[in-house]
């Protein structure tokens, strides 16, 4: 009985420590922003995007965005990992992160005037 249970304890534990984007970023302040990719990186559970941002003043920042998972966003709206490449000029919109650093949840991507995803693509 004790090694049923802790086996499955250790199956389904995964299953719940999945968080959500509720807790780390505010949904109540929706950014957008210009900025050129600097790397893409394809992998799960989630696809990350690390790109440049000018600053008022002209400096420039540094930005990172988590994305959904390659295999959704394969789905949804036939990304590759060639998607986006380092030195594509992007509009995006994301939900920062709550503790002020310069990461966030995207959820819009435009490249060329086309919307490349949606809200609908990073919510899957």
């Amino acid at each position: 009985m004790k090694t049923t249970l802790l086996v499955l304890l250790l199956i389904t534990t995964p299953l719940v420590a999945h968080h959500g984007t509720n807790i780390s970023y505010d949904h109540n302040k929706p950014t957008t922003m210009e900025a050129t990719v600097t790397e893409f990186v394809w992998q799960n559970p989630h696809s990350q995007l690390y790109f440049d941002v000018k600053s008022p003043g002209g400096s420039v920042e540094k930005w990172a965005g988590e994305l959904s998972s390659p295999g959704n966003l394969a789905k949804a709206g036939n990304w590759t990992r060639r998607t986006l490449k380092p030195g594509d000029q992007i509009k995006l919109t994301l939900f920062p992160s709550k503790a002020g650093t310069r990461v966030g949840v995207v959820t819009k991507i435009e490249k060329d005037g086309r919307v490349i995803m949606s809200d609908r693509e990073a919510a899957e």
